[in-house]
């Protein structure tokens, strides 16, 4: 449980999960073992990359998410300061949804995934 709240608050902090993510991944370590908890969280991460790539070809917006994901990495290089990703595009809010998955789906598919033997 420790390990999975230590993992995972840092992206909470730059905006990349939300709370509900981190709770979930929190459950689900306090059930498993440490090492079954690293293979789900790296499923899902999978799962969610996945789901990702199906989004950016379905919105046809994958230049566009790419070069504001090396622009926001460039400037925590330039700046040495971390911020909350995403951050300057809340002012549109519908901007800022679309390019959000639901990341809970992923975690769920990973556990079942586990429990069930496929990895």
């Amino acid at each position: 449980m420790f390990l999975a709240f230590l993992l995972m608050y840092p992206l909470y902090m730059i905006g990349v999960l939300g709370a509900g993510d981190v709770k979930l991944f929190i459950l689900i370590g306090s059930f498993r073992e440490a090492g079954e908890f690293i293979v789900v969280l790296a499923g899902a991460f999978v799962i969610g990359a996945g789901f990702s790539i199906v989004k950016l070809v379905a919105e046809r917006n994958g230049r566009e998410r790419f070069r504001y994901f090396f622009s926001y990495l460039a400037d925590i290089v330039r700046t040495g300061h971390w911020k909350i990703y995403g951050e300057n595009l809340r002012q549109d809010y519908h901007t800022y949804r679309k390019n959000k998955i639901h990341f809970a789906v992923p975690i769920l598919l990973s556990t079942v995934c586990r429990i069930g033997g496929i990895f």
